[in-house]
């Protein structure tokens, strides 16, 4: 008797050209990631101020006694999952590039799309990263500070910037962020763009991420600080300005992406 054996190929990985930007590139994607804002904003004002006030809630829960030292990792760490977040403003702008009605009813079309559980998947990748990210700032917290949690912002603020361990805290803390927010960068930058605009799977648009930030090392570096400086400058008034900078940032990484990836 013979036994018939099934085998299930693994889909190919695309293989998609990358090119090489300067810095007028990053500054043309921004451009145009403001304009795309200007057409949009009456429409999608509203759904701008969802960030704000995912981001404020997140900070009011970290101010719980015990989570008042995560109160940083966690305003800091809502830019990581900004990329899935902007998954609306990439089918907007899309549409608009294609002449498309591109109003806030489309904003959620961005379901429709034939790589939208591919999209759903690297957003989880995401997410994981965020929660990872997390983990090592309590336990850096907890290596350095010890066990006890501090009794308020204030006393936590004032044993942060006036001792040693908390100096050291400060300055490991900023390493490890910088680490997530490079892979955040090298994972999603072209990543999630393009599993709105593509019927790709995730390896194959995390693969042609990863190329383009290999290809454009200079110029991905300015990108990521432009970003962080941009998100850091819309969470200081109590992350209203959130609003603004994060559809601009999701409608530039559209441009962006288009310039990096022959499409």
């Amino acid at each position: 008797m013979t036994v018939a054996r099934i085998e299930v190929a693994e889909r190919p990985m695309e293989a998609f050209e990358v090119r090489t930007i300067t810095t007028a590139d990053l500054r043309g994607a921004l451009r145009q990631g403001w304009a795309d804002f200007l057409a949009h904003r009456g429409d999608l004002l509203f759904v701008g101020l969802i960030y704000p006030l995912v981001g404020l809630a997140a900070a009011m829960f970290a101010l719980q006694d015990s989570l008042v030292p995560l109160f940083f990792p966690i305003a800091a760490g809502v830019g990581l999952m900004g990329p899935a977040a902007a998954g609306g403003f990439y089918e907007l702008a899309r549409r608009r590039e294609q002449g498309l009605e591109s109003d806030w009813s489309h904003f959620l079309d961005v379901a429709r799309r034939p790589s939208f559980d591919s999209f759903i998947a690297v957003a989880g990748l995401l997410l994981a990263m965020f929660l990872a990210w997390l983990a090592v700032a309590a336990g850096l917290y907890v290596a350095l500070m010890g066990i006890d949690p501090p009794t308020s912002l204030s006393a936590f603020a004032t044993r942060l910037f006036t001792t040693p361990e908390g100096w050291a805290l400060i300055v490991l803390g900023n390493l490890a962020g910088l680490a997530f927010s490079a892979a955040v960068l090298t994972v999603s930058v072209v990543a999630m763009p393009m599993l709105i605009d593509k019927d790709v799977d995730a390896r194959t648009a995390i693969h042609v991420s990863r190329m383009a930030v290999l290809a454009n090392k200079g110029a991905m570096l300015r990108w990521g600080f432009t970003v962080a400086a941009l998100l850091v400058l819309g969470s200081i008034p109590l992350f209203v300005g959130l609003a603004v900078a994060l559809p601009v940032l999701g409608y530039a990484t559209w441009h962006l992406y288009t310039r990096l990836v022959v499409r």
